[in-house]
């Protein structure tokens, strides 16, 4: 829906109707013409434009719109009837108030229907910053369990459990029994055993030392597409007692190369950090972030607050970031182009993680040599061959159709990008490398190194028993995926 409206000088402007309606409202024309001349020019919608771009508060623009529509507005304070749906009322726009009115904050691309159709005599209007917080107010508990426990109820061979399953301890109680008789076993069967360990080990360090021999294939320069063609992107960081980090973050992320009408930056928080929210709070937000508040509930982890923020992202892709990282510019161009030119199946891309405070200590700097291998080198090459990456849990680009419908991240796995690295191959998906860095703080003291340390050889544990326990229909999976579509399939409970 087009408006023809006249400026001061008589000439005729055409506006789309979700910005043409602020005129009557007492909004200066100058503004609304720069946000249609911002939409057309971005390929987005005008009401996205103008907000995201901070030229108009969500507050201003939707108190407008209720004057306009002859409905009450209400910024803050909503109350909501117990039955309010996370996700589905905030991906609406609309939820039931207590006593029984309909809180609308229609997305910008439902703007011009609204308009166009008029809002309900129980309407009343609000933001949507501040629907989707009473929304997680008062869904908290099942919002909650659903960020804990999707992956568990929907592809529960794919989740971890405490506990081994009965065919690993059966492998195990062989084991140890194999190598009680092998105790007493002749020398020359010692002498084959120890010869095929020996081998085992000799092939795990040529594979470590082959990297750098064996250079992949260089990625094509592909431009990034024009700024119409490119899709919503995403950017999710979670924080938790992170209040020093907060300023030189928002830095990094507003120092992002990419439409500001396209981004949809997510903060995710814990209920009780109530630190990490008043430096969020200090710090003036540009309009195209958002403060997403995790409800209480356990496991107190990265992946669960991830889970609560995936369900609300706009974007087409999706990235990770840390509390600590500065990402390129570039990045989410580059990926954008990445995944356009790629196929289907490319569902993720790591990008490159670069150790910047190498020399506050020794430790630092043999971190800047262990990553330096890791992401310039090894992971490089898995991807150039195909093969399961276990993933850097930052600077993760993924298509966020495909995490949904991978059930997102283990709340209970503490190396939960590891898993999720497994489980795109398992799903017949593939990941590629991002040769564009983040950069990223490592710890300069052992207490830290340490505390890091043992949570990363928790996790590898985790996901071994999570994908050990059918070897043989992983590995045949992995190998009928790559050989087929590489279509995710509903078999073996692989999917839920």
């Amino acid at each position: 829906m087009f408006v023809e409206v006249r400026s001061p000088q008589g000439a005729a402007i055409t506006l789309p109707g979700e910005l043409a309606f602020l005129l009557g409202q007492g909004v200066d024309l100058a503004l609304v013409r720069d946000a249609a001349l911002l939409a057309s020019q971005e390929g987005t919608e005008p009401a996205a434009a103008l907000l995201r771009t901070g030229l108009m508060s969500e507050a201003g623009y939707y108190a407008a719109l209720a004057r306009a529509l002859g409905r009450p507005f209400r910024g803050s304070g909503l109350v909501l009837h117990p039955t309010a749906r996370f996700p589905d009322d905030i991906r609406l726009g609309a939820a039931v108030g207590a006593e029984g009115e309909v809180f609308l904050a229609p997305p910008p691309g439902a703007v011009a229907g609204l308009l166009a159709i008029g809002a309900p005599p129980s309407a009343v209007f609000t933001t949507p910053a501040a629907l989707a917080g009473a929304v997680l107010a008062t869904a908290g508990p099942r919002a909650a369990a659903r960020a804990a426990e999707a992956l568990e109820v929907r592809a529960p061979d794919w989740a971890y459990r405490p506990g081994l399953h009965p065919g690993q301890v059966l492998v195990l109680l062989l084991g140890l029994a194999a190598a009680l008789w092998l105790v007493e076993a002749s020398p020359w069967l010692q002498l084959v055993l120890l010869a095929l360990i020996n081998v085992a080990v000799l092939a795990v360090i040529v594979f470590r030392l082959a990297p750098p021999l064996l250079r992949p294939a260089r990625l094509p320069e592909r431009p990034p597409p024009p700024d119409p063609d490119l899709p919503v992107y995403t950017v999710l960081v979670a924080l938790y007692r992170e209040t020093k980090v907060v300023p030189r973050l928002v830095r990094a992320l507003a120092r992002l190369d990419y439409p500001a009408s396209k981004l949809d930056l997510k903060f995710v928080i814990e209920a009780d950090d109530h630190a990490t929210a008043a430096a969020l709070a200090a710090v003036p937000l540009p309009a195209r972030f958002e403060v997403v508040t995790a409800p209480a509930g356990l496991p107190r982890t990265k992946p669960r607050a991830l889970n609560v923020a995936l369900p609300l992202a706009r974007g087409e892709h999706l990235v990770v970031y840390d509390a600590e990282d500065v990402p390129d510019p570039g990045q989410l161009k580059a990926a954008a182009a990445l995944f356009r030119a790629g196929s289907p199946r490319l569902a993720c891309l790591q990008g490159r993680l670069v150790i910047d405070n190498t020399n506050d200590s020794w430790l630092t700097r043999c971190f800047t040599l262990e990553y330096a291998a890791l992401f310039d080198v090894l992971l490089p090459l898995l991807t150039a061959a195909h093969l399961p990456v276990p993933l850097g849990g930052t600077t993760t680009h993924f298509r966020t159709q495909t995490l949904r419908e991978l059930h997102g991240w283990d709340a209970w796995n503490v190396t939960e990008d590891a898993d999720l690295g497994l489980r795109l191959s398992l799903a017949g998906y593939r990941v590629g490398d991002l040769p564009l860095s983040t950069l990223e703080e490592a710890p300069a003291r052992i207490r830290p190194w340490l505390r890091q340390r043992t949570r990363w050889m928790k996790g590898f544990v985790q996901t071994t028993i999570t994908h050990s326990r059918h070897p043989v229909r992983a590995l045949l999976w992995c190998a009928g995926s790559y050989g087929r579509a590489g279509i995710i399939r509903d078999r073996a409970g692989f999917c839920g």
